[in-house]
């Protein structure tokens, strides 16, 4: 029994060798017919075919500017350092489909602000780079859209205490980040070196002129989130200004809208913001949306101080 059986074992072995040389022939004959993308070597790959999966890299404009001023993009390490970052938010979907969303809420509060200081308009992709339009905290206790530290906000003129934050208060904030830009622009006499600036601290932007003998951004080796922090702005320029040159198609109804709101003037105080709320027909939890830097849920105000509130008109909350 046991000669039999290892008779009929070496005979399986004897038609299965043939059989995997066969399927090798085959596989090596596919692969070289088909190519190891999955597509055929005589069908050519066109963008925007739907049968298969593709990632095609786009390519960096050869001309580009940030507020006026020419990127030299013609440099190899410009070049990179730009092609970099539209692939970073290209290809991060959800974070810049949601950018381009919230900025149709958000720019239109920005914008008149930058241009009645005399800021350029790019700079209000600078509060996406910053943090991607949301009252952020960062580890360092820089908070708001602008990411203000607390000691800048007092310098400003900010109220800052634990009923009050006006570096949440998006109109205020901008100001003061509008001046700050300003004082950075007549110092360097220079748009970008005013944004690289906003990001290092001018202290950190002047040790390195002085230490590396440079007065272009562009020329400069900075620690890698201030040598990325304007071509960072860039690509998203570049996205937000034509999204669906970078594959993000969004039609009107995709993108947030600005809440209807009415203007409540406070000079006195608030014993609790939730009754405060219900007596304006909405609830707490819209109130303190539209009033982030309210910070606590009552108002003290033992100075009389006036306050301009925020509430929401009849149905805003309701989908349009």
């Amino acid at each position: 029994m046991k000669a039999k059986e290892n008779r009929g074992q070496g005979n399986s072995r004897l038609w299965v060798i043939p059989l995997i040389i066969v399927v090798s022939v085959i596989a090596v004959f596919s692969i070289d017919k088909i190519g190891f993308g999955g597509v055929a070597d005589n069908d050519p790959v066109e963008p925007g075919e739907k049968s298969y999966y593709a990632i095609f890299p786009f390519e960096v404009p050869e001309q580009i500017a940030f507020a006026g001023e020419k990127v030299p993009v013609g440099y190899f390490d410009v070049y990179e350092s730009l092609d970099r970052e539209l692939l970073s938010n290209t290809f991060f979907h959800s974070q810049t489909i949601r950018m381009i969303k919230m900025a149709n809420r958000y720019f239109p509060q920005i914008e008149p602000i930058l241009a009645a200081e005399g800021i350029p308009d790019d700079f209000k992709y600078l509060a996406i780079a910053e943090s991607n339009l949301s009252n952020a905290v960062s580890p360092a206790g820089a908070v708001g859209f602008w990411q203000l530290l607390k000691g800048t906000g007092h310098d400003y003129g900010l109220e800052i205490n634990s009923e009050v934050d006006e570096r949440y208060h998006l109109e205020k904030s901008t100001v003061l980040a509008c001046r700050y830009i300003r004082e950075s622009y007549e110092k360097y006499l220079n748009w970008t070196m005013a944004a690289a600036s906003y990001n290092a601290g001018r202290r950190g932007i002047d040790r390195q002129l002085t230490r590396q003998k440079e007065t272009d951004y562009y020329d400069l080796l900075l620690n890698e989130e201030t040598a990325r922090y304007i071509f960072r702005i860039l690509a998203i320029k570049l996205i937000m200004e034509d999204p669906a040159a970078y594959g993000f198609h969004l039609s009107k109804q995709d993108l947030y809208q600005p809440i209807a709101y009415d203007v409540v003037a406070v000079n006195g105080p608030v014993t609790d913001f939730a009754d405060f709320a219900k007596q304006h027909n909405t609830n707490y939890k819209m109130l303190k949306f539209l009033n982030p830097w309210l910070r606590d849920n009552n108002l003290t105000n033992s100075q009389g101080k006036t306050y301009e509130i925020r509430v929401p008109q009849p149905h805003a909350r309701e989908m349009r």
